[in-house]
């Protein structure tokens, strides 16, 4: 199949089809359920100086989303991980990557809506990606919220939920800010647009205790057990906006950029704070380690 436009993205490899194909390859059509009813989970994992923190869980994660979006795990993890490792010889060592197992759906039913599992697709897209700077961000409350089990895939890394976060950040970006967080339908504060979120205050990190509106992400996972090992007290428990407006820093975590500070919500500004420099500090010797 022919590559798509690749001067349009960075250096990109993707697996498809028994092949690597360089470039923003073409993998889907209009016929493609997943391109205009959007059956297709994903995950995101990373590789840079030389290592590739927590790869298998992300690999394993893909395939619980596909499971729990009706598709089929085709790929096993040792099968994604063999083919991550031929990817990676791809790009220059000192290369930051991004790396995306996906699942979709080809097909559906007659009339469309429900997507038929035995159709199922993938790929393996790996690609240059920096990892961006831990300037600090501005951020503040979004209009929109997270979405409940009985409304959306909220179990899988689906595609789908994603569009909801996208004009949340439009809506935020427009009032000039860089990102915003999202409450769940009760009011209690999920996640930032692009990441899980903490507060410290009074010596004690506090994060959204999981509850089925937003991804309970391996890197945050991996950050709060890093911190308790540490020693610091790390709760997990409803939060409201007033405890961000209130606490003494903010910072997110995420596949992407790992861990950033957040330097202002609203009106207020922060500092990156001793807790957000010790998550990253231990992430980074964690991921040298493993």
């Amino acid at each position: 199949m022919a590559s798509v436009s690749k001067t349009a993205f960075s250096t990109t490899w993707t697996f498809f089809d028994g092949d690597w194909h360089e470039g923003n390859v073409g993998i889907m059509g209009p016929r493609t359920h997943a391109a205009w009813l959007g059956s297709l989970v994903f995950d995101g994992a990373r590789a840079y100086e030389g290592v590739a923190p927590d790869l298998a869980l992300h690999c394993a994660r893909v395939n619980e989303s596909a499971r729990h979006f009706h598709l089929k795990p085709l790929v096993t993890v040792d099968e994604w991980l063999g083919l991550v490792a031929d990817g990676r010889k791809r790009f220059a060592p000192e290369a930051e990557l991004y790396i995306r197992p996906m699942y979709w759906a080809e097909s559906g039913a007659p009339g469309g809506v429900r997507h038929d599992p035995e159709s199922t697709r993938w790929c393996l897209c790996v690609y240059e990606a920096p990892i961006p700077k831990p300037v600090g961000s501005a951020i503040t409350l979004s209009p929109f919220r997270r979405p409940t089990a009985e409304c959306a895939p909220v179990g899988a890394k689906a595609g789908c939920l994603y569009p909801n976060n996208s004009r949340a950040l439009i809506e935020a970006k427009e009032r000039g800010f860089d990102n915003c967080l999202m409450r769940d339908m009760l009011g209690n504060i999920a996640e930032l647009g692009t990441a899980n979120v903490f507060l410290a205050r009074d010596g004690v990190v506090r994060t959204p205790a999981p509850n089925g509106t937003f991804l309970n992400g391996i890197t945050r996972q991996r950050m709060i057990a890093l911190l308790r090992e540490a020693g610091e007290m790390v709760v997990e428990k409803s939060l409201r906006y007033s405890d961000f407006e209130d606490a003494d820093e903010i910072f997110s975590t995420g596949n992407f950029s790992k861990a950033m500070p957040v330097t202002k919500i609203d009106a207020r500004e922060l500092q990156p704070g001793p807790f957000f420099r010790k998550a990253r500090k231990y992430y980074w010797e964690y991921a040298h380690a493993a």
